[in-house]
This record gives C-alpha cells, structure tokens and sequence, in this order.
C-alpha cells in the first residue's frame, strides 16, 4: 500500500489537526509550540510533511535541511536532514505509515539524523537507522540515531 506524504501548511487548519497529535502523544512530540512560531503566512515555507486518511491527519514529522558547517556526524560533511517528531495516531500504527513518512525522507538522499524517543529505538533500527554511541560533546543528552546513503559513513570524532 503506498500513501502520499505531502507538506503540510502552516495555517490554523494545520495547527487544529495537530491538536490530536498533543492529546495523544507526549509532550515532547507535540508540534504545536513549533507550528505556532512558524505561522506567518500561509505559503511560508514548511519544514512539516504528513499523510491523511481520508479528511484526517494521521501521521506527521518535522524534516530540517541542516548546512554541512553543522554536520559532526557524516563523513565527507555534508548538508543532512533532521527528522524530529514523527508520530503517527493510535488507530493507524503498525500499518506502514511511519514507514512512508521515513522512506519519504530517504528519498532526498541526504543523510538522517534523529533521536530515538519513548521506546522508538526498534522501529528506527527497522528502518535501518543506527545508533550511535554516546558523545558528550556532540550529542548534548540526545540519542542520535542516524541513516547513510550509499557512500556516507560516520565522521570519525577527534579525542581531545
């Protein structure tokens, strides 16, 4: 089954359809608080993608292009993507959802990085992410999981 992953709109109707995702989901995943900052006009541009069933928003997440000035995870440094917040309702997980919304980022062939939240870590895994092991320095109480395409290793960390 393949569903459209679309980018979303920042406007009222967008923030009133992520008001479901805040009563389910944690605090944490909530986008509100980002959407809120980011409306200014309706044709901004929206670092949010989501899939409806039907009228309904039944998954989203946030995708940020990071520049390569940012990048301590990649080996050759490059620009990567940031995927925050995927969540996906109740009623329409396990059926592939969150998978579309991942493959969907893959598709820009861009290295991911993201964070494992609330027992996410064996989904990630699925979608063949790694865990990285823990850096102070660079990580700042995030647990970084990260995707490679074809070519894109992890950078080596200097010891100091």
């Amino acid at each position: 089954m393949s569903f459209k992953v679309e980018k979303l709109k920042v406007n009222y109707k967008t923030l009133e359809e992520f008001k479901q995702f805040k009563e389910y989901g944690a605090q944490e995943l909530s986008m509100l608080e980002d959407l809120q900052d980011n409306i200014i006009e309706d044709s901004s541009d929206s670092p949010f993608y989501g899939i409806y069933f039907a009228d309904k928003l039944v998954a989203r997440m946030s995708l940020y292009e990071r520049s390569e000035k940012y990048d301590l995870y990649f080996d050759p440094p490059q620009t990567f993507l940031e995927l925050w917040k995927l969540e996906v309702l109740p009623n329409y997980q396990f059926k592939g959802y969150g998978r579309a919304l991942v493959d969907f980022a893959k598709s820009f062939n861009l290295p991911i990085k993201t964070n494992s939240r609330m027992k996410s870590k064996e989904f990630w895994e699925k979608m063949g992410f790694e865990a990285l092991s823990y850096n102070v320095e660079r990580d700042l109480s995030e647990n970084p999981m990260v995707w490679y395409p074809t070519g894109v290793k992890l950078q080596e960390q200097s010891t100091k």
